[in-house]
C-alpha cells in the first residue's frame, strides 16, 4: 500500500513516508480497582415485626353509635344543589324567553347626585350605582334613597362592576388601582395595576373572576383576576399578531364566556373567547357607530349603546343583527329583521350605560339625565 500511495505523492513530498517514527510514552503505573463484596443479612418475620410494628383485631363487640352530619359538609352540599337549581332554572328560563315585539318601560329611578351618565350597575337587590362624567359613582334602592355616594377620578367608561357577593369594585385612573367596597362599606385597595391605566371593568357572574380593559401609551389588552384579585391572563393580540382593541371602554361577559369589548377608538365590539382569540368584530348597521355601554342577557344576545344614533343595538353571540331600539325625541321603534315596526317609549335619548338584572330588566342610562329607566324587552 505504501508504494501505491507512494505513487500519487510528487518528488517533493516523498519524504512524509521516511519522516522519523514518533515515539510512544509509556503508560504510568496504576491500581488494580478491588471490587466490594455484599454478605447477605440473616432476618426472620419477628425482626420484621421489631421493625415496622403489626396490626391486630380484638375480639370484641363493636358499639352502636350515632354519626350527626358534619356541618361543613351539608352546608357545602346545600350550596351545590342551590347552585344545580340556579342553573337549572336558567336553563328554562332561556328555553322560553324570546325577544318581545315591543319594549315596555316597567319605572324610572332618579340618582340624585350624578348628572351627564356614564354607567350604571345593578346588584341581585336591585341597587344601582350609577356614575357620571364629574366622577361622582351614587348608589341608591329602588325607592331612589342614597345609600352611599363616592368622588372618584372617574370620568367616562364602564369603571365601575358588582360581583357576586354584591360587593363594588371600581378603578381610579389616576392612580391606577382597583378599589372594592364590600357590605360593610370601607373602601379597600385590591389591585394595583402598575403601568398600565384601568378603563373598564366587569365581574363575572359564572365564575366571579374580573375583566379589566386597560392601556399604556398607544398599547391596549384585557386583563383577567381570580376573585382574589391575581393575574391570571392576559389578552392583547390576535393569532395574526394584530392588536385586538385600541381602547377598551366597556367590557362584559356573554354567557358562553366570551369577552365582548366596546372599543371606542375602533369605533367597534370586539369579541374574543374565553381563552383570549379573536372572534368576531360588531361595527353597526350603517354610517357612523359609536358603541358606549355594553351588556348581555340570559339569551346570550349582547346589546350595546350607540351615542351617535341614540340606539341600543342587539345582536346575537355570533355577531348576527337582531333588532334596533331606536331613540329620537322621546319615542323609540323596536326595529327588526323579523319583528314588525312597534312603538314603545324608552325616555330620553343618548342611551350611554345598560345593564341587564336577574329578572331580565333592561336598565338604560341617559346621557342628559340623572335618571335610570327599566324595560322590559324579553318575553
Amino acid at each position: 500500500m505504501t508504494d501505491e500511495f507512494q505513487d500519487y505523492l510528487s518528488l517533493t513530498n516523498q519524504n512524509l513516508l521516511f519522516s522519523q517514527t514518533i515515539k510512544i510514552k509509556t503508560i504510568p503505573e496504576t491500581t488494580k480497582p478491588v471490587p466490594p463484596v455484599f454478605t447477605a443479612g440473616q432476618f426472620n418475620k419477628d425482626d420484621i415485626t421489631k421493625l415496622l410494628g403489626k396490626v391486630s383485631f380484638p375480639k370484641i363487640k363493636p358499639d352502636i353509635r350515632k354519626l350527626d352530619p358534619v356541618e361543613a359538609v351539608s352546608t357545602h352540599m346545600k350550596f351545590i344543589e342551590k347552585h344545580l337549581e340556579e342553573i337549572k332554572e336558567k336553563s328554562n328560563v332561556k328555553q322560553t324567553l324570546s325577544l318581545s315585539s315591543s319594549v315596555t318601560k316597567i319605572r324610572e329611578y332618579r340618582v340624585p347626585g350624578v348628572y351627564r351618565a356614564r354607567h350604571v350597575s345593578v346588584d341581585q337587590s336591585d341597587r344601582l350605582w350609577a356614575s357620571d362624567w364629574n366622577g361622582n359613582l351614587v348608589q341608591t334602592d329602588q325607592q331612589g334613597n342614597v345609600l352611599q355616594k363616592i368622588q372618584t377620578s372617574g370620568t367616562e367608561g364602564g369603571y365601575h362592576t358588582v360581583t357576586q357577593d354584591e360587593s363594588l369594585i371600581y378603578t381610579e385612573r389616576s392612580k391606577r388601582v382597583i378599589y372594592r367596597i364590600p357590605s360593610d362599606k370601607t373602601i379597600t385597595e385590591f389591585i394595583k395595576t402598575g403601568e398600565w391605566t384601568p378603563l373598564s371593568i366587569h365581574s363575572s357572574q359564572i365564575n366571579g373572576d374580573i375583566l379589566v380593559g386597560m392601556i399604556k401609551d398607544k398599547e391596549a389588552k384585557v386583563t383577567r383576576y381570580n376573585k382574589t384579585g391575581k393575574d391570571i391572563q392576559n389578552i392583547q393580540m390576535d393569532n395574526q399578531g394584530h392588536e385586538l382593541c385600541k381602547y377598551p371602554y366597556y367590557i362584559t361577559e356573554n354567557i358562553n364566556d366570551d369577552i365582548c369589548i366596546s372599543d371606542d377608538i375602533k369605533s367597534a365590539v370586539v369579541v374574543v373567547n374565553k381563552s383570549g382569540q379573536y372572534r368576531l368584530s360588531y361595527t353597526g348597521q350603517s354610517g357612523l357607530f359609536h358603541p358606549c355601554g355594553i351588556c348581555t342577557d340570559v339569551l346570550g344576545n349582547i346589546l350595546v349603546c350607540d351615542c351617535f344614533s341614540e340606539n341600543i343595538h342587539l345582536v346575537n353571540q355570533d355577531g348576527e343583527y337582531l333588532s334596533l331600539i331606536h331613540i329620537n325625541h322621546q319615542e323609540s321603534m323596536f326595529r327588526s329583521t323579523f319583528l314588525s315596526s312597534v312603538p314603545s317609549f324608552l325616555g330620553k335619548k343618548d342611551p350611554r350605560g345598560v345593564c341587564v338584572d336577574e329578572t331580565n330588566n333592561l336598565y338604560v342610562r341617559q346621557w342628559n339625565s340623572n335618571t335610570v329607566t327599566m324595560y322590559t324587552y324579553l318575553q
